[in-house]
């Protein structure tokens, strides 16, 4: 009987010790992607300052204010940022514990960013079609990089979420899952908060 207990005693302990081992495994990762994020602020602040540096470097060639269409980047502004607020909409059905909610929404958030990105590649045909391409002269280099950056990392979040929509059909609403749909948010918010430093920078002092 004491052998029994002692056995059952022994199962619990380690029960317990699999639980704190699985949520301290969660957290590491949590610290990973801060760490990640952190890297990409260090990024993204590189390439703005060499963006500001060259901005004056048109080698005698078209300016951002002859080439930049505002009206198109101001569509492609508002549908980033709706999509940030569908993706927090997203959190809110999972928080109450919607699933399919949850995926419906994360699929309206794929769909805006999509759209954004397809904007975004319009706009580089566009200028390589009126002859400016990133090789045209140091200020067109540091617009090319810097855009399409955010872009690529758009393009990141997008097959991301698409891959963890499917995990989430597969197992629903789970401590993992939870956790990389919070990650997958607060990435997409980074690039909205992002995009908004390209519009004002790159954009708006553009044509100014």
């Amino acid at each position: 009987m004491a052998h029994t207990v002692t056995q059952h005693g022994s199962h619990g302990h380690d029960n317990h010790d699999n639980h704190d081992g699985h949520h301290d495994h969660e957290e590491i990762k949590v610290f990973g992607f801060w760490l990640f994020l952190i890297t990409d602020v260090i990024l993204f602040g590189t390439l703005f300052a060499t963006f500001v540096v060259l901005r004056l470097s048109t080698a005698g060639g078209p300016t951002p204010g002859d080439m930049i269409e505002l009206p198109g980047i101001i569509a492609s502004t508002f549908i980033l940022l709706t999509s940030s607020f569908t993706s927090g909409l997203a959190l809110l059905q999972m928080n109450k514990g919607n699933t399919k909610g949850l995926i419906g929404w994360l699929i309206v958030t794929a769909l805006l960013g999509a759209s954004f990105l397809y904007l975004e590649v319009t706009e580089f045909i566009h200028l390589v079609h009126e002859g400016v391409n990133i090789g045209t002269s140091a200020y067109w280099s540091a617009f090319y990089t810097l855009v399409g950056t955010h872009g690529l990392h758009v393009t990141v979040g997008l097959v991301w979420m698409i891959g963890l929509m499917i995990q989430l059909r597969k197992r629903g609403i789970t401590p993992v899952t939870k956790r990389k749909v919070n990650i997958i948010s607060l990435y997409w918010h980074f690039l909205d908060v992002v995009w908004i430093f390209v519009f004002t920078v790159v954009y708006l002092m553009g044509v100014m």
